[in-house]
């Protein structure tokens, strides 16, 4: 089922954790809905960097995001958040790029994440959260690997 033109809802709910473990990762349809609105905010970048966006990650139930160490907060469970990547872009080029499409007011963001240098989190805006921009680094605390959100 395709949710828009270059976004098939087979992609948004893809989890290798899930297809290992024969977890069934099918969203609801108000989740459903919510993956129509973030693959829409991925047509408009997509549109604006002219290069292909890969998602890594879309739509989690409570149940893949706790076996993948997932935020308990995270947006992914609701289907309002995808980590992407894109064509000829560093992850750094692709979350500056974004950045300045919401403060250019092209676009609204709940949460945009430059992770690990590795992906980009983005999220549809909701009453927590709106035109956050956050890097998420990894850093050992007590002995332990810690995620470090700071404020961009």
């Amino acid at each position: 089922m395709n949710l828009s033109e270059h976004f098939s809802l087979e992609e948004m709910t893809r989890s290798d954790y899930a297809i290992r473990k024969g977890i069934d990762n099918t969203p609801t349809q108000g989740e459903i809905e919510n993956l129509k609105k973030v693959v829409a905010l991925l047509e408009i970048i997509r549109d604006k960097i002219g290069a292909a966006i890969y998602v890594n990650s879309g739509f989690r139930n409570k149940t893949v995001n706790t076996g993948i160490g997932g935020s308990k907060t995270s947006q992914h469970c609701f289907g309002e958040a995808a980590d992407i990547e894109a064509d000829g872009f560093t992850v750094q080029q692709l979350y500056d790029t974004i950045k300045g499409m919401v403060l250019n007011k092209e676009i609204e963001v709940g949460e945009l994440i430059q992770e690990f240098n590795s992906w980009v989190h983005i999220s549809i805006p909701n009453e927590k959260n709106k035109n956050e921009f956050l890097i998420a680094t990894k850093e050992k605390v007590n002995g332990k690997m810690k995620t470090i959100y700071t404020k961009d």
